[in-house]
């Protein structure tokens, strides 16, 4: 997640008859999140101090006796901000329910929505639509398990799923803006928006397949997991030739779920999430390129400027570390456009171990650069489970004060219609490169770009340090 401060507003007091206050509006990824005092940061740093030290808790910008300055509002800002990023990217802070809980109701408060009985609409992969009845002040884990009641999916399979946040295309497809986190309520996340082409969908959450097993071993599941693969077919993001789709077609017609799910299993990108178009600076800067995340690595087909497509992969255990940067573009003249209009341009950089003894940074311009970070660090969080041996099961938490409100009708998934024909319109693609280690990369550790994020916003790759020279 990307936390950002970027900008103040001077607002009255509570009905108006107070002193005017600064406001800080806390974005994420981009989207105003909640608007916050200082006063109430500060009662967060001192409510964290209490629970984990001092010695924990980052510097806070101290408190001043006069009104602040243009120029001092600025630099608590600049502090704020970089004081945000650094609780966040604390395991320890950033996961502390004292932390979530306060950004939970700061985003209530900030969009004004009173705490009240309502219904949620969750779709499926199959666009399946599924109505919940939430309170406007549930949280994430509160709504999947709403959800998971609904279709009677069993508790101990609850955590193989996520509610992302998706924009519904012309064409029916979805594209993932990010995966709905803790510290957020739904409903208000998706209704904040005001567009109707953001929806909540419900997905599977992991990348191994092998974890497939366990979901299957459900009727509720296996359907769940026999909706996505379908979808995921239709939409190009799996491959299949003309033979395959004639198996997976006589499969679907003799309902043969699991083995239909067995053979897209050994298909070319099972399991992956496929980007929108975007743009990257390799193999060459302002390359087109569409970006799918899947299998522990980040495949790129990208379009060269000759129009020639290739494709190639980066390997997740080589990735030293990565990072997101956001710049919103300077408005020029009377006639550009106000700072809260402008388009907030992000981009993920990963730095790749291109040989055993040459790292380079390799860069993605994209509005999806924050669900591509989430997608690394959840294959990261995944192999590091995996490597100490424990299992997956353990990673799904659940609140020790949490009460699975179980819905009194259940609404079974319903199967998708059988596969239309291959898509016959597919453009051949090259091998961007054997070893991806014969292409030069433009080199950016050592930019002066104003937008370039402090060391607070890089994400470390705990997998990377644990490869070793036969993995390369």
């Amino acid at each position: 997640m990307h936390f950002s401060i970027p900008e103040t507003e001077t607002r009255a007091g509570g009905d108006g008859g107070g002193a005017a206050y600064v406001a800080y509006n806390i974005h994420v990824n981009g989207v105003l999140h909640c608007r916050v005092r200082y006063s109430q940061l500060l009662g967060l740093h001192e409510q964290l101090r209490k629970e984990y030290g001092t010695n924990v808790v980052p510097a806070f910008p101290p408190k001043k006796i006069f009104t602040l300055t243009p120029a001092e509002v600025e630099q608590r800002r600049e502090q704020l901000e970089k004081y945000m990023q650094a609780v966040r990217q604390d395991p320890t802070l950033g996961g502390s329910e004292t932390f979530n809980s306060f950004l939970r109701k700061a985003q209530q408060e900030t969009q004004q929505i009173p705490t009240e009985e309502v219904v949620l609409e969750v779709l499926l992969s199959n666009g399946q639509r599924v109505k919940v009845t939430i309170l406007t002040s549930d949280q994430t884990e509160d709504v999947l398990e709403a959800v998971a009641s609904k279709l009677d999916l069993p508790d101990d399979l609850i955590g193989y799923f996520s509610l992302f946040l998706v924009r519904e295309t012309k064409d029916g497809a979805f594209s993932f803006v990010r995966k709905l986190q803790e510290f957020e309520l739904p409903y208000v996340s998706v209704t904040s928006l005001h567009n109707p082409e953001f929806r909540i969908i419900l997905r599977k959450s992991y990348w191994d397949s092998s974890y497939d097993d366990d979901v299957m071993e459900h009727h509720v599941g296996l359907n769940l997991l026999y909706a996505q693969t379908v979808s995921d077919i239709e939409h190009g993001w799996i491959l299949v030739n003309k033979e395959q789709h004639r198996q997976l077609k006589s499969l679907q017609e003799k309902v043969s779920k699991k083995e239909f799910i067995r053979l897209a299993q050994t298909l070319k990108y099972y399991g992956y999430l496929k980007f929108d178009p975007c743009v990257t600076d390799f193999p060459e800067k302002g390359c087109h390129v569409v970006v799918s995340a899947g299998n522990n690595e980040l495949n790129f087909q990208v379009r060269l400027p000759s129009e020639q497509i290739k494709e190639g992969s980066f390997k997740v255990t080589r990735m030293r570390c990565w990072r997101v940067t956001s710049s919103v573009p300077m408005s020029n003249g009377p006639t550009g456009s106000s700072p809260g209009k402008s388009e907030v341009k992000l981009e993920l950089a990963f730095e790749y171990l291109m040989s055993k003894d040459r790292l380079q940074w390799v860069t993605i311009t994209s509005p999806q650069a924050i669900m591509l970070s989430i997608c690394l660090q959840s294959m990261v969080d995944e192999l590091m489970v995996k490597k100490s041996g424990g299992s997956i099961r353990k990673m799904f938490r659940r609140r020790a004060n949490g009460a699975l409100r179980r819905s009194d009708s259940q609404q079974a998934v319903k199967s998708p219609p059988l596969l239309d024909s291959p898509d016959a319109s597919r453009e051949p693609m090259a091998k961007l490169s054997s070893k991806l280690t014969s292409v030069s990369l433009r080199g950016i550790s050592h930019s002066s770009s104003a937008n370039d994020v402090g060391a607070n916003d890089f994400h470390g790759n705990y997998a990377f340090e644990g490869i070793g020279d036969e993995d390369l």
